[in-house]
């Protein structure tokens, strides 16, 4: 096989609507999930051999998986542009080569940033998916709110638990990470210092945010995605018949359920 011809293949795994490019891109789901699984997992049990080792499994193929985009992408400089490329990058640093002890081990935890965030993929899940038609809003805004969570979560652990007694543990920086989004604030952890103020105050902005906009995806009555074929209207009722925008008459398909 020359480079061309592999560049077309990867391409098609990537890109490609084939049966085989479909299902590829939903084991590199598939992966993504069981990643994140992995890392939640373990930041709750001691440092062991067979972990260490799995670090390094899950690292080589995060690293086959980012060259391999980059090899079949057209525009390979504007990868880098993208929030997405340099978390898997950190993630792949910190899978291969960690840092002594626990520092820095918790920045693969940017590795969530990759969840969902496939062009490809959300296409294929509202083609492929009928309940992820019925609740796209819903789903996307849990996916990101949890990935706010797990990435401050990783945040205060880092950057606490050397000096504060109070973050002995993710879950103790879990715990803090929800109280503090919930402005629950039950004051029995707090992050001292100017640092430990900002993230908090972080954390409180934006988790809000995003917890009100899971609540408004949950009330507001759900949309289907469909294109008006005049003005180009994405979204509708799911049981429009015409456009709200223009009038015109729709054609959604529907499965027939309530």
């Amino acid at each position: 096989m020359t480079l061309l011809d592999l560049k077309a293949f990867l391409r098609e795994l990537y890109e490609g609507a084939s049966p085989r490019g479909v299902a590829f891109r939903y084991g590199l789901l598939a992966f993504d999930i069981v990643t994140v699984l992995f890392i939640v997992g373990t930041s709750f049990l001691p440092p062991h051999d067979l972990i260490e080792t799995l670090d390094m499994v899950f690292g080589a193929l995060i690293l086959i998986d980012f060259v391999a985009r980059l090899y079949a992408s057209r525009r390979p400089l504007k990868q880098f542009g993208r929030l997405a490329t340099w978390a898997d990058i950190v993630a792949i640093v910190s899978f291969l080569a960690p840092l002594p002890g626990e520092a820095g081990g918790f920045l693969r935890i940017l590795r969530t940033l990759r969840l969902l965030r496939d062009y490809q993929v959300l296409n294929r899940l509202r083609s492929d998916s009928s309940f992820f038609r019925r609740h796209e809003e819903v789903v996307i805004a849990v996916a990101n709110l949890a990935v706010f969570i797990f990435v401050m979560t990783g945040l205060v652990y880092e950057t606490q638990h050397f000096r504060n007694p109070q973050i002995a543990n993710y879950a103790d920086a879990l715990y803090f990470t929800v109280t503090a989004l919930t402005t629950t604030g039950f004051g029995d952890i707090t992050l001292p210092g100017t640092a430990g103020r900002l993230i908090t105050v972080v954390i409180m902005i934006f988790g809000v945010t995003l917890f009100f906009n899971l609540a408004r995806a949950l009330i507001s009555p759900n949309k289907v995605r469909f294109p008006c074929p005049t003005c180009g209207l994405q979204r509708h009722d799911a049981d429009a018949v015409h456009c709200k925008a223009c009038g015109t008459i729709l054609n959604i398909p529907d499965e027939g359920l309530a």
